[in-house]
């Protein structure tokens, strides 16, 4: 059975920890931070886990993690 290719933007934009929980950035944090609170740009620093359908799916694009 051939290998199974990593899809390149996904391996950028997300972590796969150690329990298997794949992790991504809030957006919003680019650009534009002049008009949004010290509160809200804190709260974008955190990474925070891809729940439901959406996980499964995206593990798809990370088979070797």
């Amino acid at each position: 059975m051939p290998k199974l290719k990593t899809n390149k933007g996904a391996r950028k934009r997300l972590k796969l920890t150690k329990n298997n929980k794949l992790m991504r950035y809030k957006p919003g944090k680019r650009h534009i931070l002049t008009s949004k609170t010290s509160k809200r740009k804190r709260k974008m620093r955190k990474c925070i886990e891809v729940l439901g359908m959406s996980a499964k799916i995206t593990k798809k694009l990370l088979p070797y993690g």
